[in-house]
């Protein structure tokens, strides 16, 4: 077995991993990459990038089948599934030479096709490799959770790394889980011409903000998709075409295929952890503030460190270890200010506190400013009216920030900002956007903090009139 050393050794090459081996090499660290599937990990295969390819292409036929509206004659969209799965890989295909391994190994990064396994608390056994390192990062990220249902073992089922093969469009998709991924890919594969039911337990959307999530349910809906909520799964039965769900309370559902997206699992389970004194929690490798584990060589990020499960969140933790491992400084993770979006249409985007966890933790000192869609003259314009936005502010400061409607996804981008460099609300309603934009909701929410201030002041306008009588 040949023996290697390094400054820095990554167990995976997704996102996160990736986002530190580049990074690290690049700074002058000696690093060596494992990888034992394929670079890009989820989001690149799997995940982010075949689901919004799959949904642009869905976007395309429900505009064809919608276009009245806009002076333009309403056409049937010849869809073609299987093309449309070409379009998916062709995206995946032009996207996949920035997370190459001959990419990585052109900023120096040794890159070893294999998985690690620990051997002791800094060392790694990757395929015919046994290498000890200064630092390790661990960042092997999660896969689909199959549920332990009664009868799923014995019938055909998709996640999310298997729906990318399905060339023939489902006559009628049943999805257990009504979380982001099942709601993408339900309103998607409706738009597309697959009849399809959504199986969730508890609540469709249950993360989210109750009244916004239930803005998106209500045009899902209103597509024809059928959302069966507190329906938990009891038994799947049938054969592949001829799939039967039955949930607790009597219920059968019924239908071709069956995509179960109930969740993530870390990929812990080959790492050999406990040779490395590493510990682990249900959600996956128990790490403090700086995302290092109970071994301080060790560092976990992305989703198999157990929190939030998003790309740009793996691709954050990277800059955290990057700050401490290579450039031995003071890195703490914080969360506050991750967004996260649900690219259903309307979408749905969150960063900080909804408004029940804000009212919970601030009580009367919060406050809500809210401002509709249907007052954005772009959003008339382009008749994409049905939204909301809502800032939840303490003491002149966002919170929280939740957003239902159209681009709600790039809109809650500035408040990521916002609330990550502890800005008021001041700021925001200091700026100015171009007319007409979207984003000038973003404004006008601001406006409806300050507005009862200062229209609705009965001081202020005092001051106002005492002015008035001094001007020349």
């Amino acid at each position: 077995m040949e023996k290697l050393t390094c400054d820095l050794l990554i167990l995976g090459a997704g996102s996160g991993g990736l986002s530190v081996a580049a990074g690290a090499s690049q700074m002058g660290a000696d690093v060596i990459l494992l990888e034992g599937h394929k670079m890009g990990g989820d989001c690149l295969n799997y995940g982010c990038v075949p689901s919004k390819a799959l949904i642009a292409s869905a976007k395309v036929a429900q505009g064809m089948a919608h276009a009245a509206a806009y002076g333009v004659a309403d056409a049937v969209p010849q869809v073609d599934y299987a093309a449309a799965k070409d379009h998916v890989a062709e995206v995946i295909a032009q996207i996949e030479p920035v997370d190459s391994q001959e990419r990585f190994e052109g900023f120096g990064v040794r890159v070893i096709r294999e998985y690690g396994r620990f051997l002791s608390d800094r060392e790694v056994e990757a395929g015919g490799y046994r290498i000890t390192a200064r630092r390790i990062v661990v960042a092997t990220g999660s896969s689909p959770l199959v549920p332990p249902i009664p009868g799923l073992d014995g019938v055909p089922y998709l996640t999310n790394e298997t729906l990318w093969e399905l060339r023939e469009r489902p006559e009628h998709l049943l999805i257990i889980g009504g979380g982001p991924i099942g709601m993408e890919m339900a309103q998607a594969h409706r738009r597309l011409g697959s009849s399809v039911t959504v199986i969730e337990g508890a609540r469709a959307l249950g993360k989210d903000d109750p009244e916004l999530a239930g803005i998106v349910l209500e045009s899902l809906r209103g597509e024809g998709i059928e959302i069966a909520e507190e329906a938990l799964a009891q038994e799947v039965r049938g054969t592949a075409g001829a799939i039967e769900v039955e949930v607790k309370d009597g219920r059968v559902f019924r239908g071709s295929h069956l995509l179960v997206a109930v969740g993530r699992k870390p990929n812990i389970d080959r790492l050999n952890l406990e040779a490395a004194g590493i510990e682990t929690t249900k959600a996956g490798i128990k790490v403090d503030a700086s995302l290092k584990s109970t071994n301080s060589r060790v560092y976990a990020i992305g989703d198999v460190a157990g929190g939030m499960q998003f790309t740009h969140v793996a691709g954050y933790h990277a800059g955290i270890v990057i700050r401490s491992a290579v450039l031995g400084l003071p890195a703490k993770a914080r969360t506050d200010h991750i967004p996260w979006a649900t690219y259903t249409q309307p979408e749905l985007a969150q960063v900080g506190l909804t408004e029940d966890a804000a009212r919970k933790a601030h009580g009367d000192r919060m406050e809500v400013a809210r401002f509709d869609y249907h007052h954005n003259d772009r959003a008339i314009a382009e008749r994409k009216t049905r939204g909301v936005i809502k800032v939840m502010v303490v003491k002149g400061r966002p919170v929280g920030v939740s957003i239902v409607g159209h681009q709600a996804g790039e809109l809650i981008n500035l408040w990521s900002l916002v609330i990550a460099n502890r800005l008021k609300m001041s700021a925001v309603s200091n700026m100015v956007s171009p007319y007409p934009t979207i984003g000038e909701i973003n404004k006008r929410a601001a406006g409806a903090y300050f507005s009862p201030r200062l229209f609705e002041n009965e001081t202020v306008k005092k001051v106002v009139r005492l002015v008035q009588r001094w001007l020349p």
